[in-house]
């Protein structure tokens, strides 16, 4: 049985995209999100466990029609995909313990109750890693996740802008004499973002997040836009990723003193637009006692 993970991390992650859209705001007309004070642009942590998810799934590649694991192991099934019915995926714990679930209510017994929540985190990578809600219909309880995400945020403001594109094609028959239809694309010339997030070991003693688990989610942030290409975004690409691993499970140093040893610097002149990761170089300060720092891109 994997042992979960004993160690506390906090991580930044740096990652670029050159003319794309990195995390369209579908209130603005799917246009970059931004900070409206800053014009910094920010991609949400929503989007960016949506892409862990996805790759997750392309090298595990678990269905969820697979076996359930025994007890004592972990699976890697993603609970939230596409089209996924919940509902159903919370039933498949009942009828692994053969529980009959009752509308919207946990089981009678704290054995029942505790079984149909440690099944879902055993079975699903995502619920081990990120938490989930599961008192819907069939209620299998709700997990706080070990790793939390901060929303990214681009390091220098950002130029959201949007262009005319034209398709030969028509849609409708109607539209059969026209020679050609009109389209908006959004997307920013250049930009890095930022983001930090932190992994709880008492957390993930409750979920059996394990050494396994983190490899495989540290990887996922270094490789997961290479297989999640679209003209849409352009070309994104994870620069650096560092973690700090500290020697005691609840920490030996607070994340924002970590965060602040992290510096990025301009190497152009300061009224010039940042075209490239070259224009950058990042500086990682000195680390305090007890903090080991793990650079993994």
């Amino acid at each position: 049985m994997a042992e979960a993970i004993t160690n506390r991390y906090d991580f930044t992650l740096f990652f670029d995209v050159v003319n794309g859209n990195p995390n369209g705001d579908p209130d603005a007309g799917n246009m970059p999100r931004i900070d409206p004070d800053t014009n910094r642009g920010l991609v949400s942590d929503v989007c960016i466990k949506r892409k862990v998810r996805n790759y997750i799934d392309l090298v595990k590649g678990e269905s969820i029609d697979d076996p359930d694991v025994p007890e004592g192991e972990l699976g890697y099934k993603i609970y939230v995909q596409e089209g996924a019915i919940l509902n159903e995926r919370n039933r498949k714990a009942y009828v692994h313990y053969d529980i009959d679930p009752v509308d919207k209510a946990l089981p009678k017994t704290e054995r029942e109750r505790r079984a149909v929540t440690r099944f879902m985190c055993d079975n699903f990578f995502d619920i081990r890693a990120f938490g989930a809600v599961m008192t819907t219909g069939v209620n299998c309880g709700q997990v706080r996740g070990p790793v939390q995400l901060c929303f990214a945020e681009s390091v220098d403001p950002v130029l959201p802008l949007e262009m005319s594109i034209t398709r030969m094609a028509v849609t409708k028959e109607e539209d059969a004499s026209k020679e050609r239809t009109m389209g908006r694309k959004q997307y920013i010339p250049y930009g890095l973002y930022r983001m930090d997030g932190f992994i709880s070991a008492p957390l993930a003693e409750k979920t059996g997040f394990c050494e396994g688990d983190l490899d495989l989610f540290f990887e996922a942030l270094a490789r997961m836009f290479e297989n999640d290409r679209s003209s849409a975004h352009g070309l994104m690409s994870s620069r650096k990723l560092f973690a700090f691993k500290h020697e005691s499970r609840l920490g030996n140093a607070p994340a924002h003193q970590l965060f602040e040893r992290i510096e990025v610097k301009r190497l152009i002149p300061e009224a010039q637009e940042a075209r490239s990761f070259d224009d950058y170089a990042i500086e990682v300060g000195e680390m305090p006692e007890g903090v080991e720092l793990i650079e993994y891109v």
